[in-house]
């Protein structure tokens, strides 16, 4: 039996535990310590995409052990073509994640082993088969990034630590109550035997049971489903579960925005669709329409929050709302073009967003502040592409794709959407229509405020906190191009030719489809 998920999952851990031990004085060597140990991973995923045979909607790979055999409690890894490119997405992104953290100087030995122990839940999530498992994992991504928030972000970091972890545990108690129902339910189907396994609460037909709750009768799927719903809404964010995330991506580190909006938004919408829509599916079909709904408001609400901006970073981080609130509606309108287009939006926004936060941190790094407009009403940034045409460039890659102008990724995975619920919800199509318009609004009036017009961008000096002119701005450097290069080579790729991701999925979202319906 082949253990490559095991070992793409946890072998971030030898690395770990050899930083753990090195002297604190080596932070140079830590780092190519992390580098070396997270490129496993990356060549892992590589490998296990040759494995991967695309035609079949079966989990692959499977690894099943008994864990806790006293309550059916097993370690149950397999991948599918839901979960594959979210696995490749992860892999990619902790390994660059290392490469945006060169210039962390605090505590370097704690941070690196952080980004690594964050590596094994996001990557467990994904390839989780067994529930408890994968609240196991889900849980285990919380410690993390409280520290890296809280210790390494910026001035108001406490706060966003503790405001991201209380949401995050408000979403995981909801979540921990009905994986626990599904659990001792399942005994009533399984001849006395309750179970944790996905495969096996897939095949109980949840609209059988009741409950009775303060003398009321609840069916137990659509109790459940909303149960569920808050656990994987806060990690979307999917709005008005929102407010946690603009503080989190201001205050976290580079790299921590990058993995926060490549990866970790992503696991709110794949819980849905591995849980929700697999297990109670005619729980999800009776609200679907409710996700279209707050689906569209996400899409709306977030690009009018960003078009308000004027810190560089917030614009971005409220961005993020408005295009996973795209993925939500293509979820919800269970057409295969609708579904595909959420998957391949999942992958393409941790594609473009891990862009537009590495680029945010290049110019952070270089100006210390992110002023789009100062508290004084002054413009903070102006002019760049006189001083850094390459970082122009790049800049506009990410813009671009993020706008999802043909020829680049976000244009695929929205037209796939726009595609798959114009037939089945048109006025809620229409209407979500007009983010596409405040989408290129608010991320063109960044460009021209920051990056054209004469050089009139402003340096704070970090000793006093004082804003000046700047002279010059540092062109990109060898080591961002490390992060950025792949980056923006994908989002190239899947915008001109997007079937080989496509028919990576297709499969099991067609089976998938076909469960719900």
């Amino acid at each position: 039996m082949s253990h490559i998920l095991s070992w793409l999952t946890f072998f971030p851990l030898i690395g770990a535990v050899v930083i753990a031990f090195m002297p604190s004085r080596m932070d140079s060597l830590v780092k190519w310590v992390a580098a070396a140990t997270m490129a496993v991973p990356l060549v892992l995923a590589a490998q296990l995409l040759g494995m991967f045979d695309q035609s079949s909607t079966a989990f692959q790979l499977v690894e099943q052990y008994d864990w806790i055999s006293s309550f059916n409690i097993q370690y149950h890894l397999g991948v599918d073509g839901l979960s594959i490119l979210m696995v490749l997405l992860t892999a990619l992104i902790s390994f660059l994640a290392i490469f945006a953290s060169w210039n962390i100087k605090k505590m370097v030995k704690g941070y690196f082993i952080m980004l690594m122990l964050l590596h094994v839940g996001m990557m467990g999530c994904f390839l989780a088969l067994d529930f408890f498992l994968f609240f196991v994992f889900w849980e285990v991504m919380l410690i993390p990034m409280y520290f890296l928030i809280g210790i390494w972000g910026g001035e108001k970091k406490e706060y966003a630590a503790i405001k991201f972890f209380l949401y995050t545990m408000f979403g995981g108690v909801f979540m921990l109550i009905g994986m626990l129902a599904l659990y001792f339910f399942s005994a009533d189907a399984n001849g006395g035997v309750s179970t944790f396994n996905f495969l096996e609460l897939a095949k109980v037909d949840w609209s059988q049971f009741k409950v009775a709750i303060f003398g009321s009768q609840f069916a137990v799927d659509k109790l459940v489903w909303w149960f569920l719903f808050l656990g994987f809404a806060v990690k979307v964010p999917v709005w008005p579960f929102h407010t946690w995330l603009p503080w989190a991506h201001v205050q976290a580190p580079t790299a921590v925005s990058i993995i926060l909006a490549g990866v970790l938004l992503k696991l709110g919408t794949y819980g849905f669709l591995r849980v929700n829509y697999q297990l109670l599916p005619d729980a999800t079909l009776a609200f679907k329409y409710a996700l279209v709904i707050l689906g569209v408001i996400g899409v709306i609400y977030g690009a009018f929050c960003a078009l308000a901006q004027k810190d560089l970073k917030k614009l971005v981080a409220y961005s993020s709302v408005s295009h996973m609130g795209y993925v939500l509606v293509g979820m919800a309108v269970l057409t295969p073009a609708g579904i595909q287009g959420a998957v391949l939006q999942m992958f393409n926004h941790g594609l473009s967003a891990a862009m537009m936060f590495m680029l945010v941190g290049v110019l952070y790094d270089r100006l210390h502040h992110r002023y789009i407009v100062t508290p004084e009403g002054k413009l903070g940034f102006g002019g760049i592409a006189q001083k850094a045409p390459w970082i122009t460039a790049i800049w506009m890659v990410a813009v671009f794709a993020g706008m999802g102008l043909p020829g680049l990724n976000g244009f695929i995975s929205e037209a796939l959407i726009f595609l798959g619920s114009f037939p089945v919800y048109r006025t809620e199509t229409v209407i979500m229509s007009i983010g596409i318009v405040l989408g290129a609004a608010y991320l063109l009036w960044m460009v021209q405020r920051v990056f054209l017009g004469p050089f009139t961008t402003l340096h704070k000096d970090t000793s006093t906190g004082a804003l000046h002119a700047a002279h010059e701005i540092q062109e990109i450097t060898g080591r961002e191009l490390i992060v950025l290069a792949p980056l923006g080579a994908l989002c190239l790729w899947v915008g001109v030719y997007p079937q080989p991701f496509i028919n990576l999925m297709k499969n099991t979202l067609n089976q998938l489809i076909e469960v719900v319906k």
